[in-house]
């Protein structure tokens, strides 16, 4: 029981320590419209956010099933189309690719079954050119 005392000042301390700086964190920060407006169009967040108004009046403007403009249009079908040729130049160098792959390893098999064929004629040659068996003559 001893312990609990020092342990239980600790913690109330620990806690009002705490607070206070909660309360200082917060007081620090203004609450003024300009701050807020020169805080986020700082940086890169100007890029991503628009003001509250634009963003109302967009939506306001364009509803989900609102007809959309000939310049949304083409820039659509401008997308699509540069995907869709992506996608082509990506699949040809693939099949560009594969292509000369097989042709090599056909290339290779060729090579080895010609290098087999030389070694089994070397082995099996009688010394007479061109070889007996093919020499022979039927009476």
């Amino acid at each position: 029981m001893s312990w609990m005392r020092p342990d239980l000042l600790t913690c109330l301390a620990l806690l009002f320590v705490l607070t206070l700086f909660y309360e200082v964190d917060t007081a620090i920060v203004p609450d003024g419209k300009e701050s807020k407006k020169a805080a986020s169009l700082q940086g890169g967040l100007r890029r991503i956010f628009m003001e509250e108004s634009d963003a109302t009046n967009f939506f306001k403007r364009r509803g989900r099933r609102a007809v959309k403009s000939q310049d949304e249009l083409n820039v659509e079908q401008q997308q699509r189309l540069a995907a869709d040729e992506r996608k082509r130049e990506y699949h040809e160098e693939q099949r560009n690719e594969f292509e000369n792959y097989a042709e090599e390893e056909h290339d290779e098999q060729d090579e080895r079954t010609q290098e087999s064929t030389e070694q089994w004629r070397e082995f099996h040659h009688d010394g007479l050119d061109p070889s007996y068996e093919y020499n022979r003559h039927t009476v």
